[in-house]
């Protein structure tokens, strides 16, 4: 039965006191950028003007802000990129970095665990995961928090970019906040825990500016 903490941001459990923040997150692990749980080599897009771009959006935190590489939309402004993980994850926050101004699109719909991704026909009878009002005019990467609960186990990502002034979507960066879901190892096995890496660097290391007004439009 859905509860109160279905709708529940990171923003809403940063906000609470800590105990309370002590029962949401009971048993959670290390908050971290999913770049590398990202299987990026079967990223794909639909109606991206050169279908290899869907893959070039996906980029280490190190490369967040680069212009060079980008998505584009092709016949109208509708541009959807279907990321997969290589392992299950919870995502706490989506990072993005769209174009400025007349390739900006304003609003964002995610949809989850479809591993063949969906294309627009699909769009009116299915019900997306967190629907989100993009922020406009907006410098850099901002931070999308989402409903935890929803996004607890997630093994792909949809994202469809929509409701850009022109005729055409741009995206730069995409990205994932979270904590991998792996099974548990058994406590006599031998784990080799190697240096710590920006791809999985701790959350704190990563905020970089956060969408906390309120972003669901449905």
């Amino acid at each position: 039965m859905p509860t109160c903490q279905d709708d529940l941001t990171a923003v809403d459990v940063a906000a609470a006191s800590p105990s309370v923040q002590q029962r949401i997150t009971a048993g959670a692990a290390e908050t971290i950028n999913l770049f590398g749980a990202i299987d990026r080599d079967n990223v794909f897009g639909v109606n991206i003007s050169v279908p290899e771009d869907a893959k070039e959006v996906i980029k280490p935190w190190h490369e967040r802000d680069s212009m060079i590489k980008y998505a584009e939309s092709n016949v109208d402004d509708q541009l959807i990129i279907h990321v997969p993980f290589v392992e299950q994850v919870r995502i706490r926050s989506i990072f993005l970095k769209p174009a400025r101004g007349d390739f900006s699109p304003q609003r964002l719909r995610v949809y989850l665990n479809r591993p063949a991704g969906i294309d627009f026909n699909d769009v009116d009878s299915l019900q997306p995961a967190q629907d989100i009002a993009l922020l406009e005019g907006a410098e850099g990467v901002t931070e999308y928090p989402v409903r935890v609960a929803a996004f607890a186990n997630v093994n792909s990502c949809t994202l469809l970019f929509s409701d850009t002034p022109t005729d055409v979507s741009r995206i730069y960066y995409i990205g994932f906040k979270g904590e991998r879901r792996s099974p548990h190892r058994d406590p006599n096995t031998r784990l080799d825990i190697p240096a710590a890496q920006g791809a999985d660097a701790p959350v704190d290391r990563l905020a970089e500016k956060s969408a906390n007004r309120q972003n669901t439009i449905r």
